[in-house]
């Protein structure tokens, strides 16, 4: 196994700890067999949130991955949440995607932006550097670490009033935000429409932000993500809160018009729509959003 097989291991064990719906919706698919057991599952991608000040945010994570020999791939900007993101291509077509994404902090308030920068200013430099990259320990640790002190039930408000995104990151840190299920590989429920079906037989609640399926220009990329799991809190007062947690995202990659000729025993990676989608991306990002958790 390797540095970074172990690395991710490592993140999905805590992330299904976390993310009571990876399980029920897995044990679903093997009780319907589906699938024979989670190894099954082919992993989309896996996303994570930061704080883009100049020692954290995407220049810095990045690093972790691109060790592993990920490739930095299209850009993205969510005007309206304040937020930049990009994805970066695996070095095996088995690894999955990563798509990282910064909390554009500088365009925020003066009010804000001084909240923040009381917790992110406790880092002093960046902290990937003094990580062993090689030591799947180490890497495992840092990416659960919590990186500055356990915010205030007051700032956690305030930054939610104007940005969920920024509440969540100042409390998760760099939790594994979500993984995605690839439904084009599976044997049966193989497009999302047929799969949120599924999902919702189970009594696993989708997000409805931008509609329950989120489909890019091209009509090649298809989004679904549950709405996240509410996790007891506790804040450095001593409050003890629900707030949003993780959450689990299905997508479903569709044959490239140039390959449609193809037998479906010949297509592979290659031979499907690849990237991401800004309108899709940016409703994604609502499923740990008050707006869908006070559905539950």
């Amino acid at each position: 196994m390797t540095v970074l097989d172990k690395v991710l291991n490592g993140l999905m064990s805590r992330y299904r700890e976390r993310v009571v719906d990876v399980s029920k919706i897995t044990q679903a698919l093997i009780h319907e067999k589906v699938l024979s057991n989670e190894k099954d599952i082919a992993n989309d991608h896996i996303a994570f949130r930061t704080m883009g000040v100049p020692q954290l945010g995407i220049n810095s994570f990045e690093k972790i991955f691109m060790h592993y020999g990920y490739t930095a791939e299209d850009t993205y900007f969510f005007k309206n949440k304040k937020v930049n993101a990009r994805w970066y291509a695996p070095p095996k077509n088995y690894l999955p995607r990563i798509f990282i994404s910064e909390l554009m902090v500088d365009d925020f308030s003066q009010e804000i932006k001084d909240i923040i920068l009381s917790y992110t200013n406790e880092v002093i430099k960046d902290p990937v550097d003094s990580i062993d990259l090689d030591n799947a320990t180490e890497v495992d640790a840092f990416l659960h670490a919590t990186l500055w002190r356990t915010p205030t039930w007051e700032d956690y408000q305030k930054l939610q009033s104007v940005s969920e995104y920024a509440a969540w990151v100042i409390y998760n840190r760099y939790y594994l935000n979500h993984y995605t299920i690839s439904v084009q590989n599976l044997s049966k429920y193989n497009t999302l429409e047929a799969f949120n079906a599924f999902v919702e037989k189970t009594g696993v609640l989708l997000s409805n932000a931008g509609g329950t399926i989120k489909t890019s220009k091209d009509g090649l990329l298809l989004q679904s993500a549950t709405v996240s799991e509410m996790r007891e809190a506790i804040f450095s007062g001593g409050e003890k809160k629900l707030i949003s947690g993780s959450y689990v995202e299905f997508a479903e990659r569709k044959i490239l018009p140039e390959f449609a000729h193809l037998p479906i025993s010949e297509i592979e990676r290659k031979h499907r729509r690849e990237g991401f989608e800004t309108s899709n991306a940016d409703k994604i990002f609502e499923s740990t959003f008050s707006s869908q958790t006070k559905r539950k």
